[in-house]
C-alpha cells in the first residue's frame, strides 16, 4: 500500500487508482464510473487530491466484474451489493434472491434461443434460400407473423 504523508505529519494508506484497476484488471476510468454510479465508495483523498482505496475495493471491482459476466447489470449489482452491506433481512436477501431471478431469466433466454435454433435447422433443411420465396410456401418452417401468415407450427 502507497503511504501519503498527511498535514500534521500523519499518514494516508491506502491504493493508488492506477494500482487498484490494475488489481482489479479494469481501467482507472471504470473506478470512477462505479464511484459515480454507486457501486464503489468515493475513496479518501490525499491532500494533493489523489484518490486512496482501502484494499477491499480491489475485491469489490472484482465481484462487480463476476456479476456482469454471469449477466447481471449494473443496476443489478447495486442491489446485490446494497444487500451485502446491509445483511438485516432474510437469509436468502442478496445474492441467492438475485442468483434465483437471474436463473429464470437465462432460462427463458435459453428456451427462446432453442426456438430460435430450431427454426434456423428446419430453414437450412427445407432448404430455404429465400426468404420472400419461402414465406409463400406451405412448408415453410420459418415463424412468419403478421395479417396474412401461415399459421404457427408444431417446433420440436
Amino acid at each position: 500500500m502507497a503511504e501519503t504523508p498527511g498535514a500534521a505529519g500523519g499518514g494516508y494508506e491506502g491504493l493508488r487508482s492506477g494500482q487498484v484497476a490494475e488489481a482489479a484488471g479494469v481501467n482507472p476510468q471504470t473506478l470512477r464510473y462505479y464511484e459515480r454510479r454507486g457501486l464503489l465508495a468515493e475513496p479518501a483523498r490525499t491532500l494533493g487530491g489523489h484518490r486512496l482505496y482501502p484494499a477491499e475495493a480491489v475485491t469489490v471491482l472484482r465481484v462487480i466484474k463476476t456479476a456482469q459476466r454471469l449477466g447481471f447489470t449494473l443496476e443489478e449489482v447495486f442491489g446485490l451489493l446494497a444487500a451485502a452491506r446491509h445483511r438485516h433481512g432474510p437469509r436468502d436477501a442478496g445474492l441467492a434472491t438475485g442468483a434465483r431471478a437471474k436463473l429464470e431469466e437465462v432460462e427463458r433466454r435459453i428456451a427462446d434461443l432453442e426456438v430460435i435454433r430450431s427454426a434456423l435447422r428446419g430453414a437450412l433443411d427445407a432448404g430455404c434460400d429465400d426468404l420472400i420465396a419461402c414465406a409463400g410456401e406451405p412448408c415453410c418452417p420459418l415463424p412468419f407473423a403478421g395479417p396474412g401468415a401461415a399459421p404457427e407450427r408444431s417446433r420440436g
